[in-house]
Formats: structure tokens, C-alpha cells, sequence
């Protein structure tokens, strides 16, 4: 027998998405405050430390992404705002600069500047653009749910 009730969203994935989501954001705005130092003072260290941070946070963004694929755009096509398919597209392009950035930061650590701190602004800005129009979208959501 079919059930006409709308699907609802996994509570373990929400969780683990919850939880793991916020990590890519540190670690890749870690690394920008790391480039930035670096590009200041040329200690390698702080090019090293870019250089994990943005590997951290690469294997951080894998789960949450998979999930975030899973629930927007499989599972709840129809019913995931617009928002949240900008968000998982703006931060599939965050996580491709993440990745040229590890690229970059393979390199000799004097040819990282000024591409690490360009790559690095390029990610952490897609994914608070993302995460400021998710988060817009839920208080007006609420906002009128409660009226």
C-alpha cells in the first residue's frame, strides 16, 4: 500500500550533516588566516599549516555534501527550495577551488602566493554566501510559519 504523507528527512543524516557541516568552514577559513599570515611573513610553517587545513577540510566535506546530494536532489527534489540547490551548488564550487587550492599548496612554498590566498577567499566566500541564503531561507520560513 502507497502512503500519500510527504517523505520526511532522515534524523541520523540531519545530525551527521549537522554536525560534520560547520568543519570544511573552519578549516578553510583557518587556512585563509594562514595564507595571509604566510604571504606577511614568509614563514613556511603557516604555508604548511594552510596546506592541512585545506586537506582537513576537503575529507570534512565529503559526508555532508553526499548527504546534502542525497536529500535535495534524489530524495526531496520537488520539495527542496531553491536555496538549498544554490547552497549544494556553491558549495560543490568551494569545494573544487578547495581542491586547485590543495594543488597549489603542493607546490614550492614560494610559488603559493598570491593564488593560496585567492583560492582560500574564493572558498570561504562561496560557502558563506551559501550558508547566509540557507540561513535567510529558514528565518523567513519560520518567520511565516509562525504567523
Amino acid at each position: 500500500m502507497k502512503s500519500n504523507s510527504a517523505p520526511h528527512r532522515s534524523v541520523a543524516a540531519n545530525a551527521v550533516y549537522g554536525l560534520l557541516n560547520p568543519i570544511p568552514f573552519g578549516c578553510f577559513t583557518a587556512a585563509l588566516i594562514f595564507d595571509a599570515i604566510y604571504t606577511r611573513s614568509g614563514e613556511v610553517l603557516w604555508n604548511k599549516g594552510a596546506a592541512w587545513l585545506i586537506v582537513i577540510g576537503l575529507l570534512f566535506a565529503m559526508i555532508p555534501r553526499l548527504i546534502n546530494l542525497v536529500q535535495v536532489w534524489i530524495t526531496f527534489r520537488s520539495a527542496s527550495p531553491a536555496t538549498d540547490k544554490l547552497d549544494f551548488w556553491l558549495n560543490l564550487l568551494a569545494i573544487a577551488a578547495a581542491i586547485a587550492n590543495a594543488f597549489v599548496h603542493s607546490r614550492d612554498a614560494y610559488g603559493v602566493a598570491p593564488t593560496g590566498v585567492i583560492l582560500s577567499a574564493c572558498t570561504v566566500i562561496l560557502l558563506s554566501i551559501g550558508s547566509v541564503l540557507v540561513s535567510v531561507q529558514r528565518t523567513t520560513t519560520e518567520s511565516h510559519s509562525h504567523a
